[in-house]
């Protein structure tokens, strides 16, 4: 069974970022890049780069192509799909996809799919570490009109269709779609397979795709933002913490105490 497998992936803020070295643009309302550490491929979509390649290597007729979206890339870190084993890299690169809300994502991408053409199998990370949303798959499906299967812990695909082993508090659920599906993989499937020499070789050899937005196809209004961001800051933390410390233990226990009565917390 010959498979083209889409995978969509996002170039984040790389999590393990000092909270030192994160900084908040007021006036853009945007995470300045921090000096000296790269973005990342957000590890969720790591995951689902994973299961294609699990797919693959069960089917050995299959073409896996990674889809962004996005302004600013750094190929080092987009082609690591390309290292990890992906056959293809498509990049929507434009200042006017750079910025979009979980809607303008979801329109980009499906407008990406659709000039792509040919697949069988969308897969996403769960959500992305940046927002959190878990929102541009199912935006994804619902604009191209496929099933979506989500929060995936094992796939397999047949000539019945895709069938998953979605992951739940208590254990899985078995959910069965025919193809075309939408898939989010979750990191309960495992952890990535780390790129080899001979992978990272054969990525740094293989050009991508590059596209813009009007050669995708996208308009000003199908990336107007359906989400008002009012405001984007940093937490302040102001606990203030006292020792409380006496001639011994019980000493410390008592004053501890009366401290608590004088709060009306005992």
């Amino acid at each position: 069974m010959a498979l083209n497998i889409i995978v969509c992936a996002k170039q984040v803020v790389d999590p393990e970022t000092p909270a030192s070295a994160f900084r908040i643009d007021p006036d853009t309302k945007q995470v300045v890049p921090a000096q000296g550490i790269p973005p990342v491929v957000n590890g969720f979509d790591e995951n689902a780069v994973e299961a294609a390649l699990q797919i693959k290597e069960a089917s050995s007729d299959a073409t896996i192509t990674v889809l962004s979206v996005g302004s600013g890339f750094v190929m080092d870190v987009m082609k690591k799909p390309l290292s990890m084993g992906a056959d293809q890299l498509i990049l929507v690169d434009d200042p006017a996809v750079g910025n979009l809300d979980a809607f303008g994502t979801a329109t980009a991408l499906a407008e990406a799919i659709r000039k792509i053409g040919e697949y069988d199998l969308i897969l996403c990370g769960r959500q992305a570490s940046d927002w959190d949303n878990a929102m541009v798959p199912l935006g994804i499906a619902e604009i191209l009109g496929l099933p979506c299967i989500t929060i995936a812990q094992k796939i397999e695909v047949s000539d019945d269709g895709v069938t998953v082993h979605k992951a739940l508090s208590d254990g899985y659920e078995v959910v069965k779609a025919e193809l075309p599906a939408v898939v989010t993989i979750t990191n309960e499937l495992g952890e990535p397979r780390y790129p080899t020499l001979r992978g990272i070789m054969t990525a740094s050899r293989k050009t991508p795709t590059v596209w813009d937005a009007s050669e995708v196809g996208l308009s000003h209004d199908q990336l107007s933002h359906k989400l008002d961001l009012t405001e984007l800051y940093i937490p302040v933390s102001d606990t203030e913490c006292e020792f409380i410390e006496g001639e011994d233990d019980a000493d410390s226990g008592r004053l501890l105490a009366l401290k608590l009565r004088e709060a009306r917390l005992i």
